[in-house]
């Protein structure tokens, strides 16, 4: 008996040591100016909802797009236990969008990061072919604190003009991503601006070393693409926000989080007439907290020793 459980328990570790968990998504948070703020999308009412959505899924590492610095600050003082990486796009400090990466502290350790643009000189901030913005990825190498499991973690914003930029971004970063992480465990999110039916999308599935989460996902839960104008009732099918993974990993679920939140409106409360008489209506709008919906991955890494 005692024989039994020795071997039980050795099973069950071994079993633990072949197949980690890691929790990861991609989160275009719209970027903070005045228009929308006197369309109602307001800055500060959305920044709230997206870090207690954040918060509440609670991923192990997430990149996020479009952040300006000020809004890095709000990010930061309302997100629990997490910290960043990333530039700015238009001078490699604090100017322009962020690629950020945010992670877990207790759960992932950064071991290496670095930047790269997305255009003929990557290791300049430049525009790059016919793009209409200068783009940038961001990256780091990460341990994972519970099983010492290595790999390395890309997020990127291409751009939404220039369809030459997003073509030759697409070769440069599949070509950087094995350049950098030369052949070990990867993850690249981003807003591609482009969906699953884009050529452009194929130099990414076509690589041989990146798989998309969501066709290769045992779970799927999206109900709508990843891009809503904040407009919470369109509808469509597209998803230009991926979620690539190196093929180590096997994706467990995969999920578009259509998630909203209600600003008042000026008018009196009403009964519902089949509702009890304690509970009172508002009519309220409905609200996106961003202009994309972000996308949550949870996947598995397989015959991963402990360091």
């Amino acid at each position: 008996m005692k024989r039994y459980l020795l071997s039980a328990a050795a099973l069950c570790f071994a079993m633990a040591m072949s197949a980690q968990s890691l929790f990861v998504g991609s989160y275009n948070i719209r970027y903070h100016n005045s228009d929308d703020d006197r369309n109602g999308n307001v800055w500060k009412t959305r920044c709230k909802v997206i870090c207690d959505q954040v918060n509440f899924e609670s991923p192990d590492i997430f990149g996020a797009q479009e952040v300006l610095h000020a809004q890095l600050g709000d990010l930061l003082g309302a997100l629990d236990g997490y910290d960043y990486i990333g530039v700015g796009r238009d001078n490699g400090k604090t100017k322009g969008e962020y690629a950020a990466i945010f992670y877990k502290k207790d759960r992932v350790k950064l071991l290496n990061k670095g930047n790269f643009w997305l255009n003929e000189t990557p290791d300049k901030p430049k525009l790059g072919w016919d793009a209409a913005c200068i783009r940038i990825c961001s990256w780091g190498e990460f341990e994972q604190a519970e099983t010492g499991f290595r790999f390395y973690y890309f997020n990127l914003h291409m751009d939404h003009v220039g369809v030459v930029a997003r073509r030759e971004a697409a070769k440069l970063v599949v070509k950087k991503i094995g350049e950098i992480a030369k052949g070990a465990p990867v993850v690249l999110t981003g807003d591609f601006n482009v969906d699953q039916n884009d050529e452009i999308y194929r130099i990414f599935t076509s690589s041989g070393i990146l798989n998309d989460s969501y066709t290769h996902a045992r779970l799927r839960f999206a109900e709508n693409g990843t891009f809503n104008s904040f407009n919470t009732s369109f509808w469509s099918t597209s998803r230009i926000d991926h979620v690539f993974v190196s093929p180590q990993f096997a994706v467990d679920r995969y999920g578009i989080l259509t998630n909203a939140y209600w600003t008042p409106k000026a008018t009196d409360a009403q009964k519902g007439n089949d509702a009890p008489s304690e509970i009172k209506f508002e009519k309220r709008d409905r609200r996106a907290p961003s202009d994309h919906y972000p996308v949550m991955v949870h996947m598995e890494y397989k015959n991963q020793e402990r360091k």
